[in-house]
């Protein structure tokens, strides 16, 4: 894991937007950390480094959005679901074969339907304005 902090939204974009710029297709990306953590505005900048033009929210309500870049990105969402079984029956798992990169807020309510490639972002709250973001040894390599 490599650590980095982050002092306000705009950086944390920032970051979000190197790591969108090594994305390839079929990389899963696993986002863990509490409510507030920015793991949709890291997206938001994954998504300006996939060269997406669309504004990025978050896909709450709906679950999946889809947005066009220089790759497909399938921004999921899983906050709302509250067991692995409502998981299962979206069929998620066909979004990481479908050629575009899959970025998923939620991840641990995946449990046992993480692909095994999946990369991890852990995020956590340090104050109002800065997070600690920690890149699976995988993504870490890629940013060099």
């Amino acid at each position: 894991m490599k650590k980095f902090l982050t002092k306000s939204a705009e950086e944390t974009v920032a970051l979000g937007e190197k790591i969108g710029a090594f994305l390839v297709p079929n990389d899963v990306v696993g986002l863990f950390g509490p409510l507030g953590a920015g793991k949709t505005t890291l997206i938001q900048g994954i998504a300006k480094g996939l060269a997406v033009r669309d504004y990025v929210t978050s896909p709450t309500f709906i679950i999946i959005n889809e947005y066009q870049g220089r790759f497909p990105l399938y921004h999921i969402d899983l906050y709302r679901l509250e067991e692995t079984k409502e998981v299962e029956e979206l069929g998620i798992e066909e979004y990481f074969y479908k050629g575009g990169i899959c970025v998923i807020e939620w991840a641990e309510k995946l449990e046992k339907l993480l692909p095994k490639q999946m990369e991890a972002i852990k995020l956590k709250v340090i104050s109002e304005k800065e997070r600690e973001i920690c890149l699976s040894s995988g993504l870490a390599q890629r940013l060099k």
